[in-house]
């Protein structure tokens, strides 16, 4: 599948390029005459995707959405995401921490905690 499909089923879904997320959403919204109707009409005819044509929610405009064997594609066709350092992971944990802590005090916070679990 190439970058642009790919890109379209990924979008749909609300997942990263990596292909990683919660499939939050399934929907992609395009008229005819835009770059991504001819992409979207591809992928339904590769059964990735269903057409609602005309839809006046959307003021007209084709409604797509992904169907199971898209999904499984999109994740399946997604690169492995990219190895990162232990430095970086540590920060991207205390990132996804829902706490008052600064980054030094998560950092002792888990050392301790990692201690105490051993």
């Amino acid at each position: 599948m190439n970058s642009k499909l790919l890109h379209i089923l990924q979008h749909s879904l609300g997942l990263d390029e990596y292909g990683r997320g919660t499939f939050y959403r399934n929907r992609f919204v395009t008229g005819e005459g835009s770059t991504d109707h001819p992409l979207c009409m591809e992928l339904v005819e590769l059964g990735y995707m269903e057409r609602f044509a005309a839809v006046e929610l959307f003021g007209g405009s084709d409604a797509f959405t992904v169907t199971e064997e898209g999904k499984r594609a999109a994740v399946a066709e997604s690169p492995a995401p990219p190895k990162i350092s232990r430095s970086k992971q540590r920060y991207l944990d205390f990132l996804a921490y829902d706490g008052s802590m600064t980054f030094m005090e998560y950092l002792r916070w888990r050392d301790y905690r990692d201690r105490r679990s051993a």
